[in-house]
Protein backbone atom coordinates (compact mmCIF):
# COMPACT_ATOMS: atom_id res chain seq x y z
CA UNK A 1 0.00 0.00 0.00
CA UNK A 2 1.01 3.54 -0.87
CA UNK A 3 0.04 5.98 1.81
CA UNK A 4 0.89 9.93 1.84
CA UNK A 5 1.34 10.79 5.64
CA UNK A 6 0.51 14.73 6.37
CA UNK A 7 1.91 15.19 10.08
CA UNK A 8 0.38 18.69 11.70
CA UNK A 9 2.43 21.19 12.73
CA UNK A 10 0.74 21.15 15.98
CA UNK A 11 0.98 17.20 16.21
CA UNK A 12 5.20 18.34 16.11
CA UNK A 13 4.55 21.29 18.46
CA UNK A 14 2.47 20.78 20.96
CA UNK A 15 0.38 23.72 22.22
CA UNK A 16 1.78 25.22 24.96
CA UNK A 17 5.29 23.81 24.65
CA UNK A 18 7.97 25.95 25.48
CA UNK A 19 9.62 25.86 21.43
CA UNK A 20 12.84 24.37 21.84
CA UNK A 21 15.61 22.24 19.93
CA UNK A 22 15.20 19.61 22.44
CA UNK A 23 11.01 20.15 22.62
CA UNK A 24 10.71 19.94 18.92
CA UNK A 25 13.37 16.90 18.66
CA UNK A 26 11.10 15.21 21.56
CA UNK A 27 8.12 15.68 19.74
CA UNK A 28 9.29 14.42 16.09
CA UNK A 29 11.38 11.29 17.81
CA UNK A 30 7.38 10.24 18.56
CA UNK A 31 6.09 11.04 15.34
CA UNK A 32 8.96 9.22 14.27
CA UNK A 33 8.63 5.96 16.18
CA UNK A 34 4.55 5.90 14.93
CA UNK A 35 5.59 6.08 11.50
CA UNK A 36 7.95 3.40 11.95
CA UNK A 37 5.42 1.17 12.62
CA UNK A 38 3.97 1.84 9.15
CA UNK A 39 7.16 1.37 7.48
CA UNK A 40 7.54 -2.23 9.05
CA UNK A 41 4.41 -3.19 7.58
CA UNK A 42 5.72 -3.32 4.47
CA UNK A 43 4.13 0.13 3.19
CA UNK A 44 5.66 2.74 0.75
CA UNK A 45 5.07 5.97 2.84
CA UNK A 46 5.43 9.63 1.53
CA UNK A 47 5.74 11.88 4.62
CA UNK A 48 4.78 15.51 4.22
CA UNK A 49 4.50 17.55 7.18
CA UNK A 50 2.82 21.19 8.66
CA UNK A 51 5.81 24.25 9.48
CA UNK A 52 3.01 26.85 10.73
CA UNK A 53 3.79 26.86 14.13
CA UNK A 54 8.14 26.88 13.25
CA UNK A 55 7.35 29.30 10.28
CA UNK A 56 5.42 31.86 12.97
CA UNK A 57 8.20 31.39 15.71
CA UNK A 58 10.88 32.61 13.12
CA UNK A 59 9.01 35.29 11.43
CA UNK A 60 8.81 36.49 15.26
CA UNK A 61 12.69 36.94 15.54
CA UNK A 62 12.42 40.27 13.46
CA UNK A 63 13.93 38.72 10.53
CA UNK A 64 13.64 40.50 6.71
CA UNK A 65 13.21 37.33 4.84
CA UNK A 66 9.88 36.45 3.21
CA UNK A 67 7.27 33.39 4.48
CA UNK A 68 8.62 31.50 1.14
CA UNK A 69 12.64 31.66 2.05
CA UNK A 70 10.98 30.91 6.20
CA UNK A 71 9.13 27.87 4.84
CA UNK A 72 11.95 26.87 3.06
CA UNK A 73 14.08 27.34 6.23
CA UNK A 74 11.88 25.33 8.08
CA UNK A 75 11.48 22.40 6.15
CA UNK A 76 15.05 21.99 6.35
CA UNK A 77 15.18 21.91 9.84
CA UNK A 78 12.29 19.57 9.90
CA UNK A 79 13.25 16.99 7.82
CA UNK A 80 17.05 16.66 8.84
CA UNK A 81 15.37 15.73 12.53
CA UNK A 82 12.45 13.99 10.97
CA UNK A 83 14.80 11.76 8.84
CA UNK A 84 17.45 11.01 11.53
CA UNK A 85 14.84 10.07 13.88
CA UNK A 86 13.01 7.79 11.50
CA UNK A 87 16.61 6.10 10.76
CA UNK A 88 17.00 5.68 14.64
CA UNK A 89 13.84 4.61 15.46
CA UNK A 90 13.81 2.09 12.22
CA UNK A 91 15.50 -0.80 10.29
CA UNK A 92 18.65 0.12 8.96
CA UNK A 93 18.16 -0.67 5.42
CA UNK A 94 15.86 1.77 4.95
CA UNK A 95 16.50 5.07 3.27
CA UNK A 96 15.31 8.53 3.51
CA UNK A 97 15.54 11.78 1.51
CA UNK A 98 14.38 15.63 2.87
CA UNK A 99 13.39 17.35 -0.68
CA UNK A 100 13.02 21.14 -0.59
CA UNK A 101 9.46 21.04 -2.83
CA UNK A 102 8.25 24.40 -4.99
CA UNK A 103 4.89 24.39 -5.45
CA UNK A 104 3.14 26.59 -7.82
CA UNK A 105 0.03 28.85 -6.95
CA UNK A 106 -1.79 31.29 -9.14
CA UNK A 107 -0.94 34.89 -7.96
CA UNK A 108 -4.75 36.15 -8.80
CA UNK A 109 -5.80 33.51 -6.19
CA UNK A 110 -8.45 35.17 -4.50
CA UNK A 111 -7.03 34.00 -0.69
CA UNK A 112 -4.04 36.46 -1.30
CA UNK A 113 -7.23 38.64 -0.13
CA UNK A 114 -8.66 36.96 2.46
CA UNK A 115 -5.60 35.43 4.75
CA UNK A 116 -6.76 32.34 6.83
CA UNK A 117 -4.03 30.05 7.14
CA UNK A 118 -3.15 29.88 11.23
CA UNK A 119 0.73 30.49 12.02
CA UNK A 120 3.29 30.75 14.92
CA UNK A 121 1.68 30.55 18.34
CA UNK A 122 -1.09 31.06 20.24
CA UNK A 123 -1.90 34.72 21.51
CA UNK A 124 -4.77 36.28 24.22
CA UNK A 125 -6.48 38.72 22.67
CA UNK A 126 -4.74 41.75 24.12
CA UNK A 127 -1.39 40.38 22.96
CA UNK A 128 -2.59 39.84 19.51
CA UNK A 129 -3.59 43.26 18.60
CA UNK A 130 -0.49 44.39 20.42
CA UNK A 131 1.20 42.37 17.92
CA UNK A 132 -0.92 43.20 14.97
CA UNK A 133 -0.04 46.77 15.59
CA UNK A 134 3.26 46.66 15.25
CA UNK A 135 4.01 44.04 12.66
CA UNK A 136 0.72 44.77 10.54
CA UNK A 137 -0.28 41.13 10.61
CA UNK A 138 -3.68 39.92 10.26
CA UNK A 139 -5.33 37.81 13.15
CA UNK A 140 -7.87 35.31 13.43
CA UNK A 141 -9.43 33.35 16.15
CA UNK A 142 -8.67 29.80 16.61
CA UNK A 143 -10.46 28.02 19.31
CA UNK A 144 -10.26 30.17 22.43
CA UNK A 145 -7.05 31.43 21.45
CA UNK A 146 -5.92 33.91 18.72
CA UNK A 147 -2.85 33.21 15.98
CA UNK A 148 -1.40 35.27 12.99
CA UNK A 149 -3.03 34.58 9.54
CA UNK A 150 -1.40 34.44 6.13
CA UNK A 151 -2.50 34.12 2.87
CA UNK A 152 -3.50 30.25 1.76
CA UNK A 153 -3.72 30.02 -1.68
CA UNK A 154 -4.19 26.59 -3.64
CA UNK A 155 -1.34 24.43 -5.05
CA UNK A 156 -1.60 24.22 -8.96
CA UNK A 157 1.48 22.46 -9.74
CA UNK A 158 4.38 20.35 -7.40
CA UNK A 159 7.33 21.74 -9.52
CA UNK A 160 9.30 18.59 -8.04
CA UNK A 161 7.23 15.44 -8.79
CA UNK A 162 9.17 13.68 -11.00
CA UNK A 163 12.07 13.62 -8.43
CA UNK A 164 9.79 12.13 -5.67
CA UNK A 165 8.43 9.42 -7.73
CA UNK A 166 12.08 8.93 -9.18
CA UNK A 167 13.00 8.12 -5.07
CA UNK A 168 9.80 6.12 -4.72
CA UNK A 169 10.96 4.20 -7.42
CA UNK A 170 14.68 3.19 -6.04
CA UNK A 171 12.15 2.67 -2.25
CA UNK A 172 13.47 5.92 -0.87
CA UNK A 173 11.19 6.99 2.04
CA UNK A 174 10.62 10.82 0.96
CA UNK A 175 10.02 14.06 3.00
CA UNK A 176 8.75 16.55 0.73
CA UNK A 177 6.43 19.12 0.39
CA UNK A 178 6.86 20.42 3.98
CA UNK A 179 4.67 23.01 5.03
CA UNK A 180 2.63 22.82 1.99
CA UNK A 181 5.46 22.90 0.00
CA UNK A 182 7.59 26.59 -1.24
CA UNK A 183 5.29 29.27 -2.91
CA UNK A 184 6.47 29.81 -5.79
CA UNK A 185 4.93 31.97 -9.24
CA UNK A 186 5.94 32.03 -12.80
CA UNK A 187 7.11 35.03 -13.86
CA UNK A 188 6.09 36.76 -17.93
CA UNK A 189 9.44 35.48 -18.92
CA UNK A 190 8.98 31.78 -17.59
CA UNK A 191 11.25 32.03 -14.73
CA UNK A 192 10.10 30.77 -11.08
CA UNK A 193 9.75 33.55 -7.97
CA UNK A 194 8.64 32.83 -4.73
CA UNK A 195 6.03 34.58 -3.57
CA UNK A 196 4.87 35.98 0.68
CA UNK A 197 2.29 32.69 1.58
CA UNK A 198 1.41 29.88 3.18
CA UNK A 199 0.23 26.95 1.34
CA UNK A 200 -2.17 24.90 3.60
CA UNK A 201 -0.20 21.48 3.98
CA UNK A 202 -3.65 19.59 3.49
CA UNK A 203 -4.45 20.67 0.00
CA UNK A 204 -0.83 20.47 -0.61
CA UNK A 205 -0.15 17.11 0.22
CA UNK A 206 -3.33 16.09 -0.85
CA UNK A 207 -2.64 17.13 -4.31
CA UNK A 208 1.04 14.79 -3.77
CA UNK A 209 -1.05 12.02 -2.65
CA UNK A 210 -3.87 11.70 -5.86
CA UNK A 211 -0.60 12.81 -8.06
CA UNK A 212 0.99 9.51 -6.47
CA UNK A 213 -2.26 7.69 -7.10
CA UNK A 214 -1.89 6.65 -3.65
CA UNK A 215 -4.04 3.63 -1.82
CA UNK A 216 -4.90 6.38 1.65
CA UNK A 217 -4.34 9.69 2.98
CA UNK A 218 -3.64 10.43 6.67
CA UNK A 219 -3.88 13.29 7.84
CA UNK A 220 -2.40 13.41 11.80
CA UNK A 221 -3.07 16.30 14.26
CA UNK A 222 -3.25 16.55 18.08
CA UNK A 223 -7.26 16.05 17.86
CA UNK A 224 -9.18 12.87 17.76
CA UNK A 225 -10.58 13.47 13.99
CA UNK A 226 -13.69 15.17 12.75
CA UNK A 227 -16.48 16.12 14.98
CA UNK A 228 -20.06 17.11 13.90
CA UNK A 229 -21.40 20.64 15.49
CA UNK A 230 -17.87 21.71 17.01
CA UNK A 231 -17.97 23.72 20.29
CA UNK A 232 -21.28 22.56 21.22
CA UNK A 233 -22.62 20.72 23.59
CA UNK A 234 -23.62 18.38 20.74
CA UNK A 235 -20.42 18.12 19.23
CA UNK A 236 -19.63 14.27 18.09
CA UNK A 237 -16.88 12.60 16.46
CA UNK A 238 -16.94 11.35 13.22
CA UNK A 239 -16.20 8.18 12.46
CA UNK A 240 -17.24 7.31 9.51
CA UNK A 241 -18.36 9.75 6.34
CA UNK A 242 -18.35 9.94 2.54
CA UNK A 243 -16.99 12.85 0.90
CA UNK A 244 -20.90 13.48 -0.19
CA UNK A 245 -22.32 13.20 3.49
CA UNK A 246 -19.12 15.64 4.66
CA UNK A 247 -19.83 18.32 1.88
CA UNK A 248 -22.57 19.12 3.36
CA UNK A 249 -21.43 20.34 6.65
CA UNK A 250 -19.70 23.21 7.87
CA UNK A 251 -16.02 22.96 9.30
CA UNK A 252 -13.63 26.26 10.41
CA UNK A 253 -11.83 27.26 7.52
CA UNK A 254 -8.56 27.83 9.43
CA UNK A 255 -7.87 24.36 10.80
CA UNK A 256 -10.41 21.60 10.11
CA UNK A 257 -11.87 22.58 6.78
CA UNK A 258 -8.76 22.39 4.80
CA UNK A 259 -8.20 18.70 6.55
CA UNK A 260 -12.02 17.96 5.20
CA UNK A 261 -12.06 19.06 1.78
CA UNK A 262 -8.60 17.64 0.63
CA UNK A 263 -9.87 14.59 2.20
CA UNK A 264 -12.68 14.73 0.02
CA UNK A 265 -10.73 15.95 -3.13
CA UNK A 266 -8.59 12.43 -2.72
CA UNK A 267 -11.21 10.30 -2.38
CA UNK A 268 -13.28 11.18 -5.27
CA UNK A 269 -10.56 11.33 -7.41
CA UNK A 270 -8.52 7.87 -6.41
CA UNK A 271 -10.90 5.73 -5.04
CA UNK A 272 -8.90 5.31 -1.83
CA UNK A 273 -9.10 6.67 1.89
CA UNK A 274 -8.51 9.22 3.77
CA UNK A 275 -8.30 9.55 7.29
CA UNK A 276 -8.04 12.06 9.95
CA UNK A 277 -6.90 11.37 13.67
CA UNK A 278 -4.13 11.89 16.33
CA UNK A 279 -0.52 11.27 15.29
CA UNK A 280 -0.48 8.67 18.21
CA UNK A 281 -2.92 6.63 16.52
CA UNK A 282 -1.29 6.01 13.40
CA UNK A 283 -1.90 2.06 12.68
CA UNK A 284 -5.51 1.94 13.90
CA UNK A 285 -5.85 4.74 11.45
CA UNK A 286 -4.67 2.70 8.80
CA UNK A 287 -7.09 -0.12 10.14
CA UNK A 288 -10.11 2.28 10.34
CA UNK A 289 -10.16 1.33 14.41
CA UNK A 290 -10.35 5.30 15.38
CA UNK A 291 -10.53 8.95 14.21
CA UNK A 292 -12.65 9.53 10.96
CA UNK A 293 -12.51 7.79 7.64
CA UNK A 294 -12.90 9.15 4.58
CA UNK A 295 -14.23 6.46 1.73
CA UNK A 296 -17.08 5.92 -1.08
CA UNK A 297 -17.95 3.24 1.09
CA UNK A 298 -18.95 4.57 4.56
CA UNK A 299 -18.89 0.73 6.10
CA UNK A 300 -15.16 0.44 4.46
Amino acid sequence: MRIVVALGGNALSLRGQAFTADSQRASIRAAAKSLSQRLDAGHDVVITHGNGPQVGYLALQGGSFPLDVLGAETDGMIGYVLQQELDNAHLPERKYATLLTQIEVDPDDPAFQTPTKFIGPVYTEDDAKKLSAEHGWTIGKDGAHFRRTVPSPRPQRILELDVIRLLLDQGVVVICAGGGGIPVVQKDDGTMIGIEAVIDKDHASGRLARALNADAYLMLTDVEGVFADFGTPDARLIRHATPQELRTMEFPAGSMGPKVEAACDFVETTKGFAAIGRLADTVELVAGNCGTRISLDPES
